[in-house]
């Protein structure tokens, strides 16, 4: 099991996600004797999941079922053990756009915490890239190395303990991107530019606060890179329901039933219609927003190495 490349069968050791349904799964090891209890019943890891396919309807031993899913970056970030806060897909997919990252490109990051953007970054890069990831915390840095080598992708990733701000990434004009996600990235800007490659080479500070944006942008400036920009990420996520409207009194009834949205030469649409009219409503699908929207996560600074 890796998580850059598809397996078809769960095997002993591997990481699943339990998908119970979209707003309920988890992650899961698969071990030879192990169980693992869910709302739906017991899921014995011997029997249950080790040689099923991945995708597979796995039925618990109250009736209920499950289905057992291989597991990707998407999934991980919404599915992983936080030691930290973490970056989610919205502000993923932009970084990883902006930055032109692609097979093959070497990547330095700072600070490594939970792994959520790590493991994304890895994919992008995947199969001849490198990500250089740096953690202050030493216990966050030693967990890190230990997800990736469980999830097959410890030959491409490099952890290393230590402060970024003054002993930078450990590597000298290679990478093609930078980022950072740090309290005070404007202390990192120069290691980011000795990092980079000689010209060209694109960095990313994420920072809660417009203050730290400010000072960033400074120190971007100062070190001679060029195309700076700051921009935020909000999502607004839509449903598609059945809503009812009245239709409007415009004094006589029209005849024309196009504006009902009904073919009305349908014999079976016809009682419909008739129905809506009488009621004085008309249904039909529409995206409705929701009432609470995610809001602000951070600030994003992109600028190049000129």
């Amino acid at each position: 099991m890796s998580f850059v490349e598809y397996g078809d069968t769960i095997k002993d050791g591997d990481t699943a996600i339990v998908f119970l349904g979209h707003e309920s799964m988890f992650p899961v090891k698969v071990q030879h004797g192990t169980v693992t209890q869910t709302k739906y019943g017991v899921i014995r890891h011997s029997t249950d999941l080790i040689g099923k396919k991945y995708g597979s309807k796995v039925t618990c031993s109250k009736g209920g079922w499950v289905f057992i899913l291989h597991p990707t970056p998407e999934l991980w970030t919404m599915n992983l053990p936080h030691r930290t806060q973490i970056l989610y897909s919205t502000d993923i997919s932009i970084i990883t756009m902006m930055l032109e990252l692609k097979p093959g490109s070497i990547v330095c990051e700072s600070g490594t915490g939970s792994g959520s953007l790590s493991h994304a970054l890895i994919r992008t890069v995947a199969p001849t890239g490198h990500l250089y990831t740096v953690e202050f915390h030493q216990q966050r840095a030693e967990k890190a190395r230990e997800e990736f080598r469980e999830h097959g992708v410890e030959h491409l990733v490099t952890v290393t303990n230590q402060d970024v701000c003054k002993n930078g990434f450990g590597v000298s004009n290679i990478a093609d991107a930078v980022f950072l996600d740090i309290p005070s990235p404007w202390e990192a800007i120069g290691h980011a530019k000795s990092a980079l490659k000689p010209e060209g080479g694109r960095i990313c500070s994420f920072s809660p606060c417009i203050e730290q944006v400010q000072r960033t942008c400074l120190a971007m400036e100062e070190f001679g890179f060029t195309e700076i920009n700051t921009l935020e990420i909000l999502l607004r996520v839509y449903n598609v329901r059945t809503i009812s409207l009245q239709i409007p009194d415009l004094g006589e009834a029209a005849e024309d039933n196009s504006s009902t949205g009904f073919d009305s030469s349908n014999p079976s649409n016809q009682g419909s219609l008739c129905a809506n009219l009488q009621q004085g409503t008309v249904q039909f699908k529409s995206g409705v927003p929701l009432r609470e929207m995610v809001g602000h996560t951070g600030y994003l600074t992109f600028a190049t190495k000129s």
